[in-house]
């Protein structure tokens, strides 16, 4: 079984990290999106919040399963987890510039391989925090979160749907 790893920290999930993970359930026999985060840090949602809304966001999709982790690093989540490919979407240049030297220190460290899946070019300007500000000051998030986040994101932001 080829298992592999989809990471972030998905305050909230979006449909671009969406398309990413049902690309990657086409192409692994599992996938586990591993929501990583830090307890001394205030998300919009808890880690548990998170799962939960990602779980209901990728129900479809027999081969995939969420779980979160605290401090801890990413090599060591996939040791445990037996996975040897960590998949990350990129949306352009800028995320491979962020993500290239995370991927070879990971490389440097365990062995643990990256495959890097270029975004769909229809979700390139959508990131979790431009989706909570758009939403905060009032305009429409719907096509930018998958159904299942769209209504607990708009509440815990205090906003009317």
């Amino acid at each position: 079984m080829t298992r592999c790893v989809c990471p972030g920290s998905f305050d909230p999930l979006t449909l671009g990290h969406l398309d990413v993970v049902e690309r990657s359930a086409r192409l692994f026999d599992e996938v586990v999106v591993a929501v990583l985060y830090n307890p001394d840090k205030q998300g919009t949602f808890t880690a548990d919040e998170r799962v939960g809304l990602i779980e209901k966001s990728v129900a479809h999709l027999a081969n995939v399963r969420a779980e979160a982790f605290a401090n801890e690093l990413l090599v060591e989540v996939c040791a445990r987890l037996e996975a040897p490919i960590v998949v990350k979407g990129l949306r352009g240049e800028t995320d491979f510039s962020y993500e290239l030297p995370m991927a070879t220190m990971n490389r440097s460290l365990s062995g643990l391989e990256t495959l890097f899946l270029p975004g769909n070019p229809g979700m390139d300007h959508l990131s979790s925090s431009l989706i909570k500000q758009v939403a905060t000051l009032g305009g429409d998030i719907s096509g930018m979160v998958p159904e299942a986040v769209h209504g607990p994101l708009l509440e815990r932001l205090g906003v009317a749907g």
